[in-house]
């Protein structure tokens, strides 16, 4: 929340410093993940946590300079983040004295293996509107388009199976079984940089003669490269769904 705070207040700022007048708009929207990459799909295939999980509000704010009655040129941006904590879904822990290891969740265990997944993203935009009848009706809906800069970071904290390092445990009911041992880790990717594309349809509803409500659906694509903890992991998929709602003042 700090970070859209001080996003917002920089570009309120700089609105004098532009030298011309157009409409600025203020947004609480919703992001949808589209969360298809490999590392998306080993937490949600291990994790008691969802998709859905991670769908979440956003702050967003745009300018919009007018190029014509029907075109205008927008930068703006949102930002989403998302913490989830989670289990494992078919292990629970033991501690042994070399270590704590995972068993299958038949065994009763000592304890669950936990941890928790943070996704953190910025698009920030600069796109094409056009608002095919005008900006003087009733009712002005509008589409666009354009090129994305993404800022993102992706966290884990807590307990990992490292399913690598496989263990033979003597049951003395069942037999032997594979155990695995069981890391603490703080993985990071933060401050990363990617580019994509992002594509938008929307309409406004003058309410004043220069304020307007406005309604928007946006789809962001984008992909990140891991180059810390996360490398060998394929690009990390920053797309999504964006529903808003706002206000636009012109001035």
């Amino acid at each position: 929340m700090k970070k859209n705070i001080g996003l917002l207040a920089i570009l309120v700022l700089l609105l004098p410093c532009l030298g011309f007048s157009d409409a600025v708009s203020f947004r609480l929207g919703y992001f949808v993940p589209q969360a298809k990459s490999d590392l998306w799909d080993i937490e949600f295939e291990n994790m008691t946590f969802t998709k859905s999980n991670f769908q979440n509000t956003t702050l967003g704010f745009t300018y919009e300079h007018f190029l014509t009655r029907e075109i205008s040129l927008v930068v703006g941006f949102e930002s989403y983040s998302k913490m989830q904590l989670g289990d494992y879904r078919d292990y629970v822990g033991y501690a042994f004295v070399e270590g704590d290891f995972a068993f299958p969740s038949d065994y009763e265990g000592d304890f669950l293996i936990s941890h928790q997944f943070s996704v953190s993203i910025t698009p920030i935009h600069a796109s094409l509107k056009l608002t095919p009848l005008g900006r003087k009706s009733g009712f002005i809906p509008y589409i666009g388009g354009g090129v994305s800069m993404y800022i993102w970071s992706v966290k884990l904290q807590g307990g990992m199976i490292d399913f690598t390092d496989a263990w033979t445990y003597d049951d003395p009911d069942h037999g032997p079984i594979d155990v695995y041992g069981i890391t603490q880790e703080n993985a990071r990717e933060e401050t990363r940089f990617a580019f994509g594309f992002q594509a938008f349809a929307g309409f406004m509803i003058p309410f004043a003669s220069r304020v307007a409500f406005e309604a928007e659906l946006r789809y962001n694509y984008g992909k990140g490269n891991f180059k810390d903890s996360f490398k060998g992991f394929e690009k990390f998929d920053l797309s999504g769904f964006l529903i808003s709602l706002g206000i636009n003042y012109r001035f």
